[in-house]
């Protein structure tokens, strides 16, 4: 059974206060592709590129694991192009450039040989595309984590809140629960947005961590405060990736293995962000991994004496 992976694959150029880069290799499904793919070995992606998209990427894919079959390249066009650059606190940064080029038209072509897929993450794209994916899929998949952004809230809210409801899990940030249900405490927030269709709630707060909501429990998950964070681009990305790819390793969809998900989800972004682009996050040892879940798990352990 497979996870399948849908999202851009692009080229970034990013600036932050330790350095800036020319185009390098970047998109949702790249970044929550490789990320999935340390936890599972059946990885598949859906995405579009240009022909201007180098093989020895689409190469390093295949190194991981992750089956291109459902990589559409356009010849004679370009691929997705963002570039932005990041503030001092970096949680906030301006977009310079975005050049839509094979986005622009987008249409998710899902292979015969990824209909066995059991676990889909719709990464960051249209709700039309999201949903026309789902639609696409010749069984519904056991578990389908969406991720979306405050972007399709301000112009197309009728169609997100129509693919939320086929959804699963939505992943979003602290900012965009509060734009999507209209309320300030993340509480009353998640407990509206479990009313429009998804079964589980996962907000995430960055350098604050994350909250998963579901089942009437909720579980705050700590972050990794780290001395240097290089470069935040992906790093929801990759935790998404991880989140599935670890619910995809065991199989059973619960809060419990949620809440594990969870950890070993910002274990990967808390890599993520240690380099420019996806730079950390390949060729990791599974050693390293497992110390950086090791670390999530100390920081929040505790026993209260007396």
């Amino acid at each position: 059974m497979s996870l399948l992976v849908i999202g851009t694959v692009a080229f970034d150029a990013l600036e932050t206060p330790f350095g800036k880069t020319d185009k390098i290799v970047g998109g949702a499904a790249t970044y929550a592709g490789l990320a999935a793919s340390y936890f599972y070995d059946k990885v598949k992606i859906v995405a579009v590129v240009g022909d201007d998209f180098p093989q020895e990427n689409i190469k390093e894919f295949n190194e991981h694991g992750i089956d291109t079959e459902g990589l559409q390249i356009k010849k004679g066009e370009k691929s997705f192009f963002w570039s932005g650059k990041y503030h001092n606190d970096m949680n906030t940064r301006d977009t310079l450039v975005t050049e839509l080029n094979v986005l622009a038209d987008f249409d998710p072509i899902i292979p015969d040989s990824y209909q066995d897929c059991e676990y889909l993450m719709l990464g960051n794209l249209t709700p039309k595309v999201q949903q026309t994916v789902i639609n696409r899929m010749k069984n519904r998949p056991k578990l389908i984590v969406m991720d979306t952004m405050n972007f399709w809230m301000d112009i197309a809210m009728n169609d997100l809140l129509d693919t939320i409801k086929m959804v699963d899990v939505l992943t979003i940030n602290d900012a965009e629960a509060r734009q999507l249900s209209g309320e300030y405490s993340l509480v009353k927030a998640a407990r509206k947005i479990l009313t429009m269709g998804p079964k589980y709630l996962i907000i995430k707060k960055g350098e604050h961590g994350a909250l998963l909501f579901g089942e009437d429990k909720i579980f705050a998950a700590p972050a990794l405060p780290l001395a240097e964070v290089f470069d935040p681009t992906g790093a929801g990305d990759t935790f998404a990736g991880g989140f599935i790819g670890y619910m995809a390793k065991v199989g059973t969809v619960n809060f419990n293995n949620m809440k594990n998900a969870i950890i070993f989800g910002s274990a990967l972004a808390s890599f993520c962000v240690e380099k420019f682009g996806t730079e950390r996050l390949i060729n990791l040892s599974q050693e390293e991994v497992a110390s950086r879940v090791q670390e999530f798990v100390s920081l929040s352990s505790f026993q209260i004496e007396g």
